[in-house]
């Protein structure tokens, strides 16, 4: 790294190393919260029975779900080479998403705490000769680590919002200039994401879209998806997936409104965590409504006013049964969530005004008549009910949404373009 150490980074290099002694206490802290895996801890430091493959590794990591679901086509592209694939992530909804998802012969891994002791195992046991980095989760110790090994390090599908820049450009700009110095190649979604990263002091960076916009419609279980199609019994349905803390209450709020002409409506929640499905069910209780809990086994009766989806890998079944989904994350300042798989697998959707996290996707979206936004739950149950009473309408904005989403992908084809001269030397090296 040119320019010497900024005194940010050395400092929270001091202060995590300080901090190693207590990293079993916070894991524990974390794991009685459902935060972290019993039997995986070790891998949070660095430590893992998985023997290393022989060959070049191609090393992937993703904070969450939604950076492993993006990264998902690019892992199965890479898995052709032949080459060893590790997979890491820091959550325990994401390992699950891995354990369903990644091809056979990938390794998952959880990633290891930030401490410089912890980096420097986990690195001297996996040796990775490629890293590709999925969108900003980006740890100091483990990058600089990184980079003073040599790895090459790219960062695939970058997203910077406007206030993350701000408060790198105001508060850290060394460190976060010292940390994209380490880059080969930063690969971002818009051309407002390449100018931040630019002006941060990325070296090399490339618009390739969003790869989000390319994945693949989600797998639907047919047996599953036969036996909640036949618990609906033709009633009307509504989905509000991906939904956060604040926003339930609104939910709650358009099926009141949405029952005053359907009757027997039926609203399918799924949160975006699934460990709050039990204060999702209390709360539904107490509004006076029936409901009832996917993860207790239960499908919904003809009583049922509210079922609470509150598993994981199940969204393929449930967007493929929904007409119209109304996309969380979007009521509150969380920024949205991907309205992409829902489109794909044929729901109509509706999303609050909060979807900076998927500006341009929603952007284009609305522009197209392919979604709408809505800004509180009265505009959302009128916009349903509009929906409910008239299918040609919906058809087309779900073909709006459809044919939209189709034109901004590509980003998949772009990312691997760039990655081909580091995958071919990968396996030409294990060819020889």
């Amino acid at each position: 790294m040119s320019g010497g150490t900024p005194a940010t980074l050395a400092l929270y290099r001091l202060a995590t190393r300080a901090a190693t002694p207590f990293a079993n206490q916070l894991l524990q802290h974390r794991l009685k919260r459902g935060k972290e895996h019993a039997v995986r801890l070790p891998e949070r430091r660095g430590e893992s029975e998985v023997p290393r493959p022989t060959g070049g590794l191609v090393w992937v990591h993703g904070a969450s779900v939604g950076e492993l679901l993006a990264a998902l086509p690019l892992v199965e592209h890479i898995n052709t080479y032949g080459l060893p694939l590790l997979v890491t992530s820091g959550t325990v909804t994401s390992a699950a998403i891995a354990r369903q998802r990644l091809p056979a012969g990938v390794i998952h891994q959880f990633i290891p705490l930030d401490t410089p002791d912890f980096v420097a195992r986990f690195l001297d046991h996996w040796q990775p000769q490629l890293a590709l980095f999925v969108e900003s989760d980006l740890w100091p110790n483990l990058i600089t680590a990184c980079g003073t090994r040599e790895i090459p390090l790219v960062l695939i599908n970058g997203r910077l919002s406007e206030r993350s820049y701000a408060r790198w450009k105001k508060l850290m700009p060394s460190l976060i200039g010292a940390l994209l110095a380490n880059f080969d190649l930063c690969l971002v979604r818009s051309p407002e994401d390449a100018n931040r990263y630019g002006e941060l002091g990325a070296r090399q960076v490339t618009i390739v879209g969003n790869l989000k916009l390319d994945v693949p419609p989600l797998p639907v279980d047919e047996t599953k998806r036969g036996q909640l199609a036949q618990a609906l019994a033709g009633r009307p349905l509504f989905v509000a997936a991906s939904t956060h803390p604040g926003e339930d209450e609104q939910v709650l709020q358009a099926h009141r409104a949405l029952r005053a002409t359907y009757p027997q409506l039926l609203t399918l929640i799924v949160p975006r965590h699934p460990e709050r499905g039990g204060a999702i069910a209390q709360l539904v209780s107490t509004a006076g409504l029936t409901v009832c809990q996917r993860s207790a086994g239960k499908l919904p009766d003809a009583a049922t006013n509210i079922y609470v989806c509150d598993t994981l890998g199940e969204l393929g079944v449930i967007y493929s049964l929904a007409p119209i989904v109304f996309m969380g994350g979007s009521f509150i300042p969380h920024g949205g969530q991907n309205p992409i798989e829902a489109i794909k697998l044929g729901a109509a959707v509706l999303h609050g005004p909060h979807v900076s996290n998927f500006a341009e996707t929603y952007a284009a979206l609305d522009t197209a008549h392919g979604a709408e936004l809505v800004a509180d739950a009265d505009r959302l149950a009128q916009v349903a009910r509009n929906w409910l009473n008239d299918e040609g309408a919906r058809q087309r904005i779900l073909a709006a949404g459809q044919t939209t989403v189709d034109a901004l992908g590509g980003a998949l084809a772009r990312t691997l373009s760039a990655l081909e001269p580091y995958l071919s030397n990968l396996r030409r090296d294990a060819h020889a």
